[in-house]
């Protein structure tokens, strides 16, 4: 079962933030932003939910906790209002530069957002193209990565999870391809987007194709620990709480 809030967090924080690795490695995102006129920085306030705003300028897009800095602003009544933007491209209500924000709306962020979507949501064909393929496994890890810290703060199931689990920062990474960082302090986690210096556990997925397999459920976990695919070291503990908040990934972005 999903949880409205959480998975506010979740579309803030695991699908929205993608939007930051989108623009600086995609060639028709970063064809959309080149074509602005002038930078946007757009806030979007959920009501007993996140509160973020992204930064998109011709050089790409970056994020924010809270308003500060945004030229334009959108609030939602509730997380349910905020998840009907992602699932059904519905608006909330303007509240400061409403022309802006719903040109900007129809127009440069709904064509990133688009081709997030079919990025992180391919076809069988789109997959057949082996650069498609690895961009879109890359930018489903980093979702994922963003997700798994969205759901340990506010998904009552992974809290359990996040309780148990000791400080430290997590390596997570597609190996010689992309990394990130599970930063835990006080049960509390945050996704940082590049290696940790000194990393207490250790999780990483030997190439891009086990990668793609794992996130869609086509290749088995244990059978590629077992084959030393998957190379795991450190608190076993910390894997341990994780893979169980991955598990909930999967029902929340299934």
């Amino acid at each position: 079962m999903k949880e409205a809030k959480a998975m506010a967090y979740v579309n803030m924080y695991g699908v929205l933030a993608t939007l930051e690795n989108l623009c600086e490695m995609d060639e028709e995102a970063k064809a959309v932003c080149k074509g602005m006129k002038k930078p946007v920085s757009i806030c979007f306030d959920v009501k007993n939910g996140p509160c973020c705003t992204f930064h998109f300028s011709t050089d790409g897009c970056t994020m924010s906790e809270g308003s500060y800095g945004c030229t334009c602003k959108m609030n939602f009544a509730s997380p349910e209002k905020f998840n009907a933007l992602i699932d059904d491209s519905k608006p909330g209500i303007p509240t400061k530069n409403a022309p802006q924000v719903l040109s900007f709306l129809l127009g440069p962020f709904t064509k990133l957002t688009n081709r997030l979507t079919k990025l992180l949501m391919p076809s069988e064909e789109d997959l057949k193209d082996r650069a498609f393929f690895e961009e879109s496994t890359i930018l489903t890890f980093y979702t994922i990565a963003g997700a798994i810290s969205a759901l340990a703060n506010h998904d009552s199931i992974s809290k359990q999870s996040a309780f148990y689990t000791c400080d430290g920062d997590i390596h997570m990474g597609i190996t010689d391809v992309c990394y990130a960082t599970l930063r835990v302090r006080n049960h509390t986690f945050e996704t940082i987007k590049e290696k940790p210096d000194t990393p207490r556990a250790i999780m990483e997925f030997k190439t891009i194709d086990l990668a793609h397999g794992l996130f869609n459920g086509t290749a088995s976990t244990m059978g590629e620990l077992c084959a030393g695919n998957i190379y795991m070291r450190g608190m076993i503990n910390m894997l341990d709480n994780t893979n169980r908040i991955l598990d909930r990934v999967a029902t929340y972005l299934g």
